[in-house]
């Protein structure tokens, strides 16, 4: 299906990030939004609360962000598709009922612009540390789909597809911004509604008193239906069988949870997004995602204006990884160079996927700015020996 056009506002727009998250979101069929603010997230809220009257959305500012993940889980099985905005600490109160919407499989969207930390830390300057927190940060076995955007434009067309995904495949979907990509202003293109592709949801269509709700089709997604419309149903974050009723066994927990991984585990080739920039024939591949995508691109350049072979992979889907992409690689390059906005994170993960085959060079950055592009530069040079 197609967007909804009151919710699409066709044109090139001048626009930075956090506006084109909101534009995103109300393109994709946001109609339900529940947060808090804090910086520097809050102009996402500012501009949903302000065109949300006017295509009949319902905005709600929450006491704090707990209760604004609660508040998008049931505004999601009310029916509406929902979504809620943070940044660091905030990001953190969120966790607990983060692992709630997994278990209970709630189709919602959570946009944390990264700032620096830990705590309080730096509210109005850039940081990429959250992102171990995005895959680790609730408890107990589960997958999640977090993507990192490294422009406005990215941010309105990946919010889309944060939407889809998680429609798609019942889950929380994270998109992993920060605070330069959501405070940069730039051009960026909404397309017509019928331009727009979205995901529908999985709507039940069976017999009133017939649903169970967590039965899985042959794809491994219930259905879904909504509050209010005549089905009895129960939906819990204990472990459930089919009908969402608690039973505390062992053989119901790797029923439910084994289910929860793999409907995630089993289509990473469709999930992943990846942007490969002359890959072939490099020995030293730099990865990266959000802001630093960009700023490692002079430094690619001037390291093959000096005749090295170096390559780009960045990474647009972030979660799940794309391990089989980086084994194979590791195959054929000399050497990863990751640059991040913290002191190591995603390298690790780059790192294990390598299997000591290829090198791992870490770039860390402590947050409050972005790399100085030389520091991307040496790092190269010193894997391309």
């Amino acid at each position: 299906m197609t967007a909804d056009p009151k919710g699409v506002l066709t044109g090139e727009h001048y626009l930075d990030g956090d506006h084109a998250a909101a534009e995103g979101a109300l393109a994709a069929g946001c109609r339900f939004f529940a947060g808090y603010p804090i910086t520097p997230s809050t102009e996402v809220a500012e501009r949903i609360a302000a065109r949300f009257p006017k295509i009949g959305g319902l905005f709600v500012q929450m006491e704090d962000e707990l209760a604004s993940m609660a508040a998008i889980l049931g505004g999601s099985w009310a029916g509406a598709k929902t979504m809620t905005v943070t940044s660091g600490p905030g990001f953190s109160l969120m966790m607990e009922n983060l692992g709630l919407g997994i278990m209970m499989e709630v189709p919602t969207v959570i946009v944390n612009v990264q700032r620096g930390g830990p705590s309080t830390g730096l509210p109005t300057l850039p940081g990429q540390a959250d992102m171990m927190q995005a895959r680790w940060g609730s408890h107990g076995d589960y997958e999640i789909i977090a993507l990192a955007p490294s422009s406005p434009q990215e941010t309105f067309d990946q919010v889309i597809m944060a939407f889809n995904f998680s429609e798609k495949y019942r889950v929380p979907t994270l998109v992993m911004m920060d605070e330069c990509v959501g405070h940069m202003t730039e051009k960026v293109v909404i397309p017509k509604a019928d331009e727009i592709e979205i995901v529908p949801r999985k709507w039940y269509e069976g017999p009133v008193g017939e649903y169970l709700p967590y039965k899985p089709d042959d794809d491994m997604i219930p259905w879904m239906v909504k509050v209010g419309d005549g089905h009895r149903f129960h939906t819990t974050g204990l472990t459930h069988d089919e009908r969402g009723y608690p039973v505390m066994s062992a053989e119901c927990q790797e029923t439910c949870v084994r289910r929860l991984v793999d409907k995630i585990r089993s289509r990473v080739d469709e999930i992943v997004v990846l942007e490969e920039d002359e890959i072939e024939g490099a020995d030293v591949v730099v990865v990266s995602y959000g802001i630093t995508s960009r700023v490692a691109i002079p430094a690619v350049q001037r390291a093959r204006a000096d005749g090295l072979k170096v390559g780009g992979l960045r990474l647009v889907t972030v979660w799940p990884f794309p391990e089989n992409r980086i084994r194979e690689l590791s195959k054929r390059v000399k050497t990863f160079v990751v640059p991040e906005i913290n002191y190591g994170q995603i390298s690790l993960e780059v790192e294990r996927c390598a299997g000591g085959k290829a090198k791992t060079i870490l770039v860390p950055h402590g947050g409050g700015w972005v790399h100085d592009e030389k520091d991307i530069y040496d790092a190269i040079k010193e894997g391309a020996k």
